[in-house]
């Protein structure tokens, strides 16, 4: 049976029960899922180190085909974990802190 989109998942019993929302629940495994590689985890870690990047320079810092550095991207970017940025003909990934801050505290409730 699938949940409907607003539908609220309640964890545990009495005073420490913890009220998810599922759809955010939804969009948190999708993050999790996403950087759940270790070649996307190194592209997260590029961008961190560097604020933003082209995928130019991740492919070639990474030592990647183009074409496999795109597609991890654009799985991290359908996740909400990096977005983009165009200058001119450049399009620059940078890291959703917003987003992962979102997922992080969702993880320390669900962890209590």
């Amino acid at each position: 049976m699938r949940k409907q989109k607003d539908e609220t998942i309640v964890l545990g019993q009495s005073s420490q029960s913890i009220q998810l929302d599922y759809s955010e629940l939804r969009r948190a495994v999708l993050v999790l899922r996403a950087v759940n590689h270790k070649l996307r985890q190194s592209i997260i870690d590029l961008l961190e180190e560097n604020e933003q990047m082209t995928v130019t320079e991740i492919y070639i810092k990474l030592r990647l085909e183009q074409s496999v550095a795109s597609q991890h991207l654009a799985i991290l970017r359908k996740a909400g974990v990096v977005e983009t940025n165009r200058t001119g003909k450049f399009i620059y990934y940078y890291l959703n802190n917003d987003r992962l801050a979102q997922i992080s505290k969702l993880i320390e409730d669900l962890a209590q």
